[in-house]
């Protein structure tokens, strides 16, 4: 199974641009709302024309620009769960999940694949119940079964958790445990949501403004981001503006300082970033010990958050700091500092005045 797709298509300002390979594997798309992940999805299925470009999946052309090729939904044959699973409501849930089998396909062959997926999904006994006498759960378990009844050459799930509540969606994704064990073949998995990525994702795309800004495993995105977005996407807290003043060193404009880091620093570099749970406490002046005043503090069940302020500003940036939303100049100022709940040092608390270190081995560098 392969899948090959290099497309553009325009909006007046907004332009996706779009070009990537997938196998035998789950590709996430990661990104915020607006940012195309759910547009290349339209354009693989049919639903959305490309201005240009080429979409193959598994040898077959489904758009070529050039050699004026685009088969129309019907024709390709994919499979794309949208987040409000398009149920049929006036058909019972055997015909719904029978919607996407061919007419082709001999009566007696229909049933034993509805069949198979009402069990494979738990949902025997529900055959003949409509989409309004179900529960969110079993309506997303009849969509998931009729896009594997379907037997699509791709399949593409468009967020479909972003309705749920978190203990439902902690049930309900084990159904697409289900979905993927039983497929063969290339999966498309579109969320904002970095730990839902990782669980089900063998390698994410990260988008962003109509563009794929690096494509990583789990893990290569998470210890080794390459752009600002998926810096921001992979959820570092602390990301900021840098410029290279040393091998090993980099000046941050807009907090003020400057940070020494273990590995060498790109003459390119963009932007510094440091997990929240990084920082240290420090003992006073040392390499990467900083001043720092607790502004604001907030809790979570097991972790406080303490909004940092640099004392001493050195190499800030006046210019950097006008913004026109106050609000956010003064958060782009702050350091983020997670602490947990469970430790026999004090808990930060707002007013404190405190010396904290960003260990030159835990920062990020990134150039695009």
């Amino acid at each position: 199974m392969s899948l090959s797709v290099d497309i553009r298509k325009s909006f007046g300002d907004y332009t996706l641009d779009v070009a990537f390979e997938a196998g035998d594997e789950t590709l996430g798309f990661l990104g915020a709302s607006g940012c195309g992940k759910s547009l290349t999805l339209r354009c693989i299925a049919g639903i959305e024309t490309p201005d240009e470009g080429r979409i193959v999946v598994n040898g077959q052309v489904f758009f070529d620009s050039e050699a004026r090729v685009n088969l129309t939904p019907q024709q390709r044959k994919t499979a794309l769960l949208f987040q409000n699973y398009m149920l049929f409501p006036n058909l019972t849930v055997a015909d719904n999940i029978a919607a996407g089998i061919g007419r082709e396909v001999p009566r007696a062959e229909r049933e034993a694949l509805v069949s198979q997926e009402l069990e494979r999904f738990g949902l025997r006994g529900f055959g003949q119940r409509y989409p309004a006498q179900l529960s969110g759960g079993q309506q997303q378990r009849v969509a998931l079964a009729r896009m594997l009844a379907a037997r699509p050459g791709i399949l593409m799930l468009d967020e479909p958790f972003s309705a749920l509540d978190a203990h439902l969606k902690g049930v309900l994704e084990q159904n697409l445990v289900s979905l993927f064990e039983a497929y063969e073949g290339t999966i498309l998995y579109v969320s904002h949501d970095i730990d839902e990525s990782l669980r089900f994702c063998d390698r994410i795309a990260v988008v962003d403004a109509g563009r794929i800004m690096e494509i990583d495993s789990g893990d290569g995105l998470v210890n080794h981001p390459q752009s600002v977005a998926g810096l921001k996407l992979s959820g570092c807290k602390n990301a900021t503006p840098a410029r290279a003043v040393g091998e090993h060193c980099v000046e941050l404009p807009q907090w003020g300082v400057r940070v020494e880091t273990a590995e060498p620093v790109p003459a390119e570099v963009k932007y510094l970033g440091v997990r929240a749970f990084y920082l240290e406490r420090a003992e006073g002046p040392g390499e990467n010990c900083y001043r720092m005043r607790v502004d604001r503090v907030s809790d979570s069940r097991f972790e406080r958050t303490a909004l940092l302020a640099f004392l001493e500003r050195p190499y800030a940036d006046r210019a950097a700091a006008s913004f026109d939303d106050n609000e956010m100049s003064y958060l782009h100022q702050h350091v983020f500092w997670r602490v947990s709940k469970h430790t026999d040092e004090e808990l930060p608390r707002e007013g404190d005045e405190l010396w904290i270190r960003i260990p030159p081995d835990k920062v990020y560098l990134v150039t695009r």
